[in-house]
């Protein structure tokens, strides 16, 4: 009878020591005593707090975490200083460092993957000291260091494809690869370029052989589709298209009925009578963020005069194109499938038209040498 109630206990616990299996993180962290260090999971929806210590004088830590089926990703914070790690089953993490030099000067042991992630960090940090020296060089005009910048960046990407992503798409650090950025530019960035895409894909077909379940895995694959489904409307897009008469209104408008960041239906023609920016845009686009500035200072500057801004969003991630235009002041709307800019004829993104106060399509960007002057133009004009 004590064999039957022993079992099922015996059992239990055999379990429970399968499924409690734990990732260790220690070491010492020196000059940092009273500092908060943060021992921060980095999960798909951003940085999570796991586990916190105030550093004594010796600066020594031990974290731990549940280990995952698939690689994961964690890291060290003190501050603004970070000490990026990769989680393989239960190993053991040794990180030592000395503060405030910690994110560029670390040692780490234990883990082939965090080894690598270091290579990484110290690579990326570099590149950035390189963009940053190019882009304050005051021998160069702001076109040449753009250029510059732009090969210092394939250059890096060439090493990073053939000697972290492509060698071995498996590792936690082939993933990590792939989301490394400059400020806010993206280094491989999949709604812009096709090759950064096949990286993405890459990647996903790998994780899908080795971690089948892995919600990362299946992450990489959404970001590849997405990507692919961006470049098509861009082509979309950039292929001339005849104008349907049929959307033709009154003088010459082609009217426009799409869907704004809320879900209402949003017409062009809605807004006649004012000086209307017909604006064809691409938020994961290059020199997105800079354009929407001077689009802002255009609106403060005019709106109150009769100007109105109808943007059409032609990314290819609708969440990513709502989170993009929340704030914006204007009339943002998104043309899931690149007919609207079909139907303006538009080979490139961006681009934009300005219409009068009849609506008629009066000059489109490449024909405006100042565009303060043409809005200003236009304003003295008066609806028919």
């Amino acid at each position: 009878m004590k064999k039957i109630l022993l079992y099922p206990l015996a059992l239990l616990a055999l379990l429970a020591s399968c499924t409690t299996g734990k990732y260790h993180v220690e070491g010492e962290i020196t000059n940092a005593k009273d500092s908060t260090l943060y021992f921060e999971n980095i999960s798909l929806e951003g940085p999570v707090v796991m586990d916190s210590v105030k550093l004594a004088e010796d600066g020594k830590f031990h974290f731990t975490a549940d280990a995952q089926k698939a690689p994961e990703f964690y890291r060290l914070r003190i501050a603004d200083q970070i000490i990026n790690l990769s989680a393989d089953s239960t190993e053991t993490v040794t990180v030592k460092a000395t503060y405030p030099d910690m994110a560029w000067k670390y040692d780490v042991s234990g883990s082939e993957n965090c080894k690598k992630i270091q290579e990484l960090a110290y690579l990326q940090i570099a590149l950035q000291n390189q963009c940053i020296s190019i882009d304050r060089n005051p021998n160069l005009s702001a076109r040449v260091a753009g250029d510059s910048i732009d090969k210092v960046i394939e250059a890096y990407k060439s090493n990073i494809k053939h000697n972290y992503i492509t060698k071995e798409p498996m590792k936690a650090y082939a993933y990590f690869a792939l989301f490394q950025a400059i400020g806010n530019r993206l280094i491989f960035n999949p709604r812009e370029n096709r090759d950064d895409i096949k990286m993405f894909a890459a990647v996903a077909t790998s994780w899908d052989t080795y971690y089948p379940e892995a919600e990362r895995g299946k992450n990489l694959h959404n970001i590849a589709i997405e990507g692919m489904k961006t470049m098509r409307i861009v082509d979309n897009a950039n292929r001339p298209m005849e104008v349907d008469p049929s959307k033709v209104v009154e003088t010459n408008m082609i009217d426009l009925a799409l869907l704004d960041n809320k879900g209402a239906v949003r017409k062009l023609s809605s807004l006649k009578g004012n000086v209307i920016l017909l604006d064809f845009h691409a938020f994961s686009m290059k020199g997105s963020t800079e354009r929407i500035m001077e689009l802002r200072q255009l609106y403060n500057k005019y709106h109150a005069q009769g100007l109105e801004i109808y943007q059409v969003g032609v990314d290819g991630n609708a969440h990513f194109w709502k989170t993009s235009v929340a704030a914006l002041p204007w009339v943002c709307v998104y043309d899931e499938k690149g007919v609207a800019a079909g139907s303006y004829n538009v080979h490139n993104i961006p681009t934009y038209f300005l219409l009068d106060r009849n609506g008629t399509p009066v000059k489109r960007d490449i024909q405006v040498k100042d565009i303060h002057a043409e809005i200003q133009a236009l304003l003295k004009g008066s609806a028919q």
